[in-house]
């Protein structure tokens, strides 16, 4: 329920509720942009500009091209957000970053929070951090240094070093003065986090609590002591899962003998997650990546490496299939059929993996429910497996008037389902055993698997069948 000063009466806005169109960039936003750059006009440019977020204009200069960016990033000067740069995709920062130059970068880094600088600058060549921190003030350029010390994708870099702390002894109007006259609070912060002498996290009080209590109060009071710290060392998709299994909204970072050094906030979790989920997808394709703004040679590299493999296990699959060549000149119905088969359980065993993948990522599939799991998943394949064959040797019997090539894609569906099931599981439960991110490989593996198995099996069955 919410509340209002008694004094004060809650005026209702005369204006329609928001919806979803509300927010985001529309094609009416990109449209004037594109008009105004056409036609040159300077003023129209700088007020589509400066009325959007932060986030918002970094989606326009997304939109444009090399040259319209060029454009809005001249007009805009000095006056570009550094927000903006901490929300564009790596590949148009890097063009962003190239126009401003190490003299706008530095100036644009010295105004954002710790974390969103380390973010921007680790992605840097060698030699244009050094160009960078010969621009930065002393203070600032420690800063990053020791964020780029810390392990890539670990706590350490993904913390802002700007962080809250009070002894326990405060009360509660020492602490509300304190966060009125100091300098260098944090923009926004949730938290405050108690701790010794020593510097070690004892507990941590929200600051609505703060708010709340009488000004006599002592911290150590109101204060809870179930904090999970966190040591720098972590891997961010750890701290993904903690933030997501506790409902944290923040947590301090701790060093290796416990004081803290900074602290995570749940906004920069929304950004682990959604990176994390997308390495995952991206993987899955083969892809390092996403690389919708990428250039066309550096795409077509990236994504050279998988479809090497892939050629690879496609050669497999023809052997295999060269080896009932003797089978295959007997029916011509069999090379029409044979794609069916392994087309079936490449999907089937897909939708397995898929579901066994993001289980691992979420740690909902561990060794204690792995069984289960594994033997869920064949008797779901088995299932589909004899569903499928039904219609596949109803079908097969019908085209081709032969009882016998209903019967043997019938049989190959069922064992091939079967085996993308199990396939499914214990490729993804395999690797993840052996320290490999299942989603970097499995999906080669799978396809590999179920196309060889399919072909095997159709034909092998074929060949006892016909021959």
């Amino acid at each position: 329920m919410s509340t209002s000063p008694p004094d004060q009466e809650t005026v209702q806005p005369d204006a329609a509720p928001a919806s979803v169109d509300d927010y985001g960039l529309s094609d009416a936003q990109i449209e004037r942009a594109h008009t105004a750059i056409e036609a040159g006009d300077i003023t129209q440019l700088e007020e589509i500009a400066q009325s959007l977020h932060a986030a918002d204009l970094a989606d326009l200069i997304e939109e444009l091209t090399t040259d319209e960016r060029v454009i809005l990033l001249d007009t805009l000067g000095g006056a570009l957000d550094p927000e903006v740069l901490s929300y564009l995709v790596p590949a148009v920062r890097q063009d962003v970053i190239e126009h401003i130059g190490p003299k706008g970068l530095a100036a644009a880094l010295s105004e954002l929070e710790s974390d969103d600088a380390v973010e921007i600058f680790e992605d840097l060549d060698d030699d244009f951090q050094q160009r960078i921190l010969t621009q930065l003030p002393a203070g600032y350029r420690l800063v990053l240094e020791e964020g780029l010390a810390f392990p890539e994708a670990s706590a350490g870099r993904l913390m802002q070093r700007e962080v809250v702390v009070v002894p326990a002894g405060w009360t509660v109007g020492q602490t509300i003065d304190f966060m009125r006259s100091a300098q260098d609070m944090p923009d926004d912060f949730y938290d405050l986090f108690v701790v010794d002498p020593k510097h070690k996290c004892q507990g941590y009080v929200p600051l609505s609590r703060v708010l709340r209590a009488k000004r006599a109060a002592k911290i150590s009071e109101v204060m809870e002591t179930d904090v999970r710290p966190i040591p720098f060392t972590m891997d961010q998709e750890e701290v993904a899962y903690l933030f997501r299994q506790y409902g944290l909204v923040s947590t301090p970072v701790v060093d290796d003998s416990g004081r803290v050094i900074g602290m995570i906030t749940v906004d920069d979790i929304v950004h682990v997650i959604d990176e994390e989920a997308e390495d995952d997808l991206m993987k899955l394709a083969g892809l390092g990546e996403s690389d919708l703004y990428g250039r066309v040679l550096a795409t077509a590299k990236s994504r050279a490496t998988w479809l090497t493999v892939n050629l690879g296990t496609a050669v497999l699959a023809s052997l295999v299939i060269g080896l009932f060549e003797a089978t295959l000149s007997q029916a011509v119905a069999l090379a029409v059929l044979m794609p069916i088969v392994a087309s079936m359980g490449g999907n089937a065993g897909m939708q397995t993996l898929t579901v066994a993948v993001r289980a691992l990522a979420m740690k909902d599939l561990s060794a204690t429910n792995a069984v289960r799991f594994i033997g869920k998943e064949c008797a779901v394949g088995a299932f589909n497996g004899v569903v499928f064959a039904v219609m596949t040797g109803a079908v097969a019997w019908l085209w081709f008037g032969r009882a016998d090539i209903g019967v043997i894609i019938g049989l190959a569906m069922i064992v091939n389902m079967l085996i993308a099931g199990l396939s499914g599981t214990l490729v993804p439960l395999g690797l993840e055993k052996l320290k490999i991110d299942p989603a970097v490989a499995s999906a080669v593996f799978l396809t590999t698997i179920t196309d060889v198995v399919g072909f095997f099996a159709f034909l092998g069955l074929a060949a006892l069948f016909i021959l």
